[in-house]
């Protein structure tokens, strides 16, 4: 008995493998604003690392460029929102789509016919933007624009 544990004690050890460090999560409760939810915006596209972050990106710039007074925030389980005097849309991403959800979008005028989801709901509509999909960035910003104009009609 006493051999078996002086040669477990001399048997050398097993290297360990070598993992890469995952990035550390992003958080998904609570809220940020203003430059703390830009930074985990920022770091939500750089994590996705594909299609679905410069889609994101693209169209994040386009909303910000709508109205210098626009609002950057994280909520809801970890969901980009802009807002200006109330929500204008928020930005999540699938596997398969881009989602630009308007929380007014049923009362804004959509003339170029921008929003393709959520279409049945009497309140709320959405874009899905697909990879390789293309969006009409003047109609775009007018969409923006009109989401702004209705909080703030509705806030006076």
């Amino acid at each position: 008995m006493a051999t078996r544990k002086a040669a477990a004690k001399k048997a050398p050890a097993k290297a360990k493998p070598t993992v890469k460090a995952k990035p550390k999560a992003l958080p998904k409760a609570g809220q940020a604003f203003g430059k703390d939810a830009a930074k985990l915006i920022d770091r939500r596209i750089k994590d996705l690392g594909d299609w679905r972050g410069e889609m994101l990106s693209r169209m994040r710039k386009l909303i910000l460029s709508a109205d210098p007074a626009i609002v950057e925030e994280w909520k809801w389980m970890g969901t980009p929102v802009w807002s200006r005097d109330g929500i204008i849309c928020t930005g999540e991403t699938y596997k398969n789509v881009v989602k630009l959800t308007f929380a007014h979008g049923a009362s804004l005028a959509d003339p170029k016919q921008l929003f393709n989801a959520s279409l049945e709901g009497n309140m709320r509509r959405a874009i899905d933007i697909p990879e390789g999909g293309k969006i009409d960035a003047a109609a775009f910003k007018a969409l923006v624009k009109a989401a702004i104009a209705r909080n703030v009609a509705k806030k006076t």
